[in-house]
C-alpha cells in the first residue's frame, strides 16, 4: 500500500521539478490533506485464491 500512495503521490504532485524542500513540504500537504479527507481507499485485485495459483510455491493450497 506503500508504494501505491508513494506513486500517486510521485504521479499527481511531483511530476515536476520544485525548486526547494520549504515547497516540497507544502505541495505533499497540499496533496495529502484532500486524500486523507476523501480517505482514498486500495482496490486489491490480486486475491489470496489468485496467489495460491500464481505463488504456488510459495503459498500452500490450504493451511494446515
Amino acid at each position: 500500500m506503500a508504494e501505491i500512495e508513494l506513486s500517486a503521490l510521485s504521479r499527481q504532485c511531483l511530476a515536476r521539478r520544485i525548486p526547494d524542500i520549504d515547497q516540497v513540504q507544502h505541495e505533499i500537504n497540499a496533496w495529502q490533506t484532500p486524500r486523507n479527507q476523501e480517505r482514498v481507499h486500495v482496490h486489491w485485485r490480486f486475491t489470496t485464491t489468485d496467489a495460491r495459483v500464481k505463488l504456488h510455491r510459495i503459498y500452500p493450497a490450504k493451511p494446515s
